[in-house]
C-alpha cells in the first residue's frame, strides 16, 4: 500500500503533458535561399539536440522524461538535457528536409532522451564555486568557442509546463539557430496545471532571488559577449522582478559599469503574463542596464485574458492603458521616447493564418519566429529585421509585420548577414 501511495504521488508531482512536436518552419528557413544548417560545418546536424539547463525543481529521477518535479527547492542545480527530434527511423537528411519545408508529410514528436545534472549550487555558498559547477562552466564556455553565435540564449518558460516540455522548447529553438547558438533552459516549478495556475503564480515569485542568482553566474563564469533572456508569459514574472532586483542590489553602480559586468543584452518578453504596472516600474529602474528590451504582444490574447481575471488587473502582453496612473502614463511615454525599448504588435488582422487569441505566436507562427532568431542572433533593431513601424498621435511608435514581411525579412537577413 505504501508503494502505491508513493507511486501515485510521484506521478501526480511529476504531472504527465502531452507530447511536444517540433514547431512550424520559419519563414525565413522556408525560401530555399538560406541554410542555417550549412553555416556551421563544425556543428553536424543531428536528430539530438543539447542544451544545458539550470532549474530550482526537487529532482524526481536520475534520468527519463519526469526528471524533476513541480516543488520549489531554493538549490540551483546545472545540467545538460538531450532532446531527440523525431523517432529511431529518422535519417538527419529527413530531418533537414522536414526543418526547411513549409509543410511537413507528418509530426515531428521531440522527446527528452536523458539529463545530466553537473553541479548543484546553494544559496549560502559565499562567493565560491564547487569542482562541479567550474566543469560546468568550462562546458558552456567551450560550446561558446565552437559557436557562431558568440551570445548564451537563456529560455525562461511560462505556467503550465513541465521540465520536459520547457527543454524541448528550448531545443526546438536551438536547433533552428542551424545549431549556431548556445541555448540555455531555466526550468522553474510550475505545477503543470492550469487549474493550479496559483500554485505557479507563487513559485515564479520565490524563484525571483534563484534565478537572479543564475544571471550572476553566467556573467562571471562565461565568455559570452551577450547573455540575451527570452522569457514567455510566466517567465516575465521572474525576469522582470530579477531584472528590477538586480538593479536594486548594485544601487551604487553606474548603469556603464552594470551593462559591461552583466552584459545583458537582447531582453525579449514574450506574451508576457506579469502586472502591467510593475513591468512599467521594474522596466524603469532597469533599462539602462541592459541593451535592449523588447515587449511582443497580441492585443487579443485569450490566455492573458484569464490571467487578468486571476490578477485583477491587466498583463503587459494585453495592458489596458485606462488602469494606469499619472505617473505609470508618464513611464509609457519614457518607454517609448527615452528607453532601449521596442513594443512589437503581433496583430492577427494583419498576420495571415494567426489565431485571433494567439499566447504561443513566438514560436508557433513562421513570421514571428523568423523575427525572434533575427534579433537574437543579430542583435539587430526591428527597422534592420523588416518590420514595420506605426506611430500614433502622440508620437509613439510600435513595430509590426506588413503583408510583405517574408520578402522583406529575405532582403533584412541578407543585409544582416553581409554587415
Amino acid at each position: 500500500m505504501y508503494r502505491y501511495f508513493l507511486f501515485l504521488t510521484i506521478l501526480l508531482l511529476t504531472a504527465c503533458q502531452s507530447t511536444v512536436y517540433l514547431m512550424p518552419t520559419p519563414e525565413l528557413l522556408r525560401s530555399g535561399q538560406r541554410d542555417p544548417f550549412a553555416a556551421n560545418p563544425g556543428q553536424a546536424l543531428s536528430p539530438d539536440v543539447q542544451v544545458a539547463y539550470a532549474t530550482n525543481r526537487l529532482p524526481a529521477f536520475e534520468s527519463g522524461r519526469w526528471p524533476y518535479i513541480t516543488l520549489f527547492d531554493r538549490q540551483l542545480r546545472l545540467g545538460f538535457a538531450d532532446v531527440r527530434l523525431g523517432g529511431e527511423t529518422l535519417s538527419v537528411d529527413e530531418l533537414h528536409a522536414s526543418s526547411t519545408a513549409a509543410e511537413r508529410e507528418s509530426a515531428i514528436p521531440l522527446t527528452l532522451v536523458s539529463t545530466d545534472e553537473q553541479a548543484v549550487l546553494s544559496p549560502a555558498r559565499g562567493g565560491s564555486l564547487t569542482t562541479e559547477a567550474k566543469a560546468f562552466f568550462d562546458r558552456i564556455n567551450e560550446a561558446l568557442a565552437r559557436s557562431r553565435d558568440p551570445d548564451i540564449t537563456l529560455y525562461l518558460h511560462g505556467a503550465n509546463n513541465s521540465f520536459y516540455r520547457s527543454s524541448a522548447q528550448a531545443a526546438q529553438y536551438a536547433h533552428f539557430t542551424g545549431r549556431n547558438s548556445v541555448v540555455m533552459l531555466f526550468s522553474w516549478p510550475s505545477a503543470e496545471s492550469l487549474l493550479r495556475y496559483a500554485v505557479d503564480v507563487n513559485n515564479a515569485r520565490r524563484t525571483v532571488p534563484v534565478f537572479a542568482d543564475l544571471l550572476e553566474l553566467l556573467a562571471q563564469h562565461t565568455n559570452a559577449r551577450y547573455i540575451d533572456v527570452l522569457a514567455y508569459s510566466a517567465g516575465a514574472q521572474i525576469l522582470s522582478p530579477a531584472l528590477a532586483g538586480l538593479r536594486a542590489k548594485h544601487a551604487g553602480k553606474d548603469e556603464h559599469t552594470l551593462r559591461k559586468r552583466f552584459r545583458l543584452g537582447e531582453i525579449y518578453f514574450a506574451a508576457p503574463d506579469v502586472d502591467f504596472s510593475k513591468f512599467l516600474q521594474d522596466l524603469a529602474t532597469y533599462d539602462g542596464m541592459v541593451q535592449h528590451v523588447t515587449l511582443a504582444l497580441n492585443p487579443n490574447d485569450a490566455t492573458l485574458a484569464f490571467a487578468a481575471r486571476h490578477h485583477g488587473v491587466s498583463r503587459a502582453g494585453r495592458p489596458e492603458p485606462g488602469e494606469l496612473t499619472a505617473e505609470e502614463t508618464r513611464l509609457v511615454q519614457a518607454a517609448f521616447g527615452e528607453m532601449a525599448f521596442d513594443l512589437l504588435l503581433v496583430d492577427p488582422d494583419e498576420i495571415p493564418g494567426l489565431a485571433r487569441g494567439a499566447h504561443d505566436f513566438w514560436y508557433r507562427h513562421p513570421w514571428v519566429s523568423t523575427d525572434v532568431l533575427m534579433q537574437l542572433l543579430f542583435q539587430a533593431r526591428p527597422s534592420e529585421r523588416g518590420l514595420v513601424a506605426l506611430e500614433d498621435e502622440h508620437g509613439r511608435r510600435a513595430w509590426t509585420f506588413g503583408p510583405d514581411y517574408p520578402q522583406r525579412a529575405i532582403e533584412a537577413i541578407e543585409q544582416l548577414a553581409e554587415e
